[in-house]
């Protein structure tokens, strides 16, 4: 199967380099990468084009205008563009471990979405994080917190199959599945507006189309840098648009990735 990495952004380059910097420490490259871009200004565009000469895989930047938050618009724009069979999803906020991709790619099945932990960085190491520009933790480095998420153990991740419900450790900072399922429910309902339930509401359709979602633990490991909550003043009406996907079991969204297509 051909892979792509899908990393959404919006105006915070130190973060994102540092991402793109991972890539280069991958034991297993994509067939290529996608950078979702929910309208940066243009020291954004001039970081990911100073990395496209060192990444040797193709590198597509999509961009939008900023018009607010609209990342299911923008990651709906980047996965129409998208020639692989299989998308790994990540925020421009967290950096990749070693083997995250190998172990996504590894782990993947029919018809089963997977998602990851994460490893957070506190906020009072980010001026080293960022001075250094450390891309490498070990278990009992400073700077990070929920260590336990930080263990590589691939044979423990063997007790996680794949289940019919929504979990709520997902995160769509470290997602994967198929194209042909996102397809199949019309990707991210863009009528989802604002910060949150993107994610969680477009999995609740795939579980409705079938489609099974397994933990990965012990693998698959992201550390995600310290920020600042983003504005929750749409999440009344995001929580009414999901409650409608789970009581009418709803697998396609009407305002979705079709468009594009």
């Amino acid at each position: 199967m051909k892979t792509a990495l899908l990393i959404s952004t919006y105006n915070w380059k130190e973060a994102l380099e540092l991402v793109l910097k991972s890539i280069l420490n991958q034991s297993q490259l994509p067939d290529e990468i996608i950078i979702a871009d929910d309208g940066s200004t243009s020291d954004t565009a001039e970081l990911i084009e100073h990395y496209r000469s060192k990444i040797p895989v193709k590198l597509n930047h999509i961009w939008h205008k900023d018009d607010g938050f609209r990342r299911s618009v923008i990651l709906n724009k980047a996965i129409a563009t998208c020639e692989s069979d299989y998308i790994i999803q990540l925020d421009g906020d967290c950096i990749m471990h070693k083997y995250f991709i190998k172990d996504h790619i590894r782990s993947s099945q029919d018809n089963v979405y997977l998602y990851g932990s994460r490893v957070n960085i506190r906020q009072s190491f980010l001026k080293e994080l960022f001075l250094a520009k450390k891309i490498n933790f070990g278990f009992f480095d400073k700077g990070i917190k929920k260590r336990t998420r930080n263990l590589h153990l691939p044979f423990l991740s063997n007790m996680y199959h794949p289940k019919p419900v929504l979990s709520n450790k997902m995160r769509g900072c470290n997602l994967s599945f198929w194209k042909n399922n996102f397809i199949a429910v019309n990707g991210y309902n863009e009528d989802i507006q604002g910060w949150g339930r993107e994610d969680s509401e477009m999995i609740l359709r795939m579980l409705h189309r079938g489609i099974l979602g397994k933990r990965l633990r012990y693998r698959g490991i992201i550390y995600h840098i310290w920020h600042k909550e983003q504005s929750k003043n749409n999440l009344k009406n995001n929580d009414a648009l999901q409650e409608k996907t789970l009581t009418e079991r709803i697998d396609w969204c009407k305002n979705g990735i079709d468009k594009y297509l």
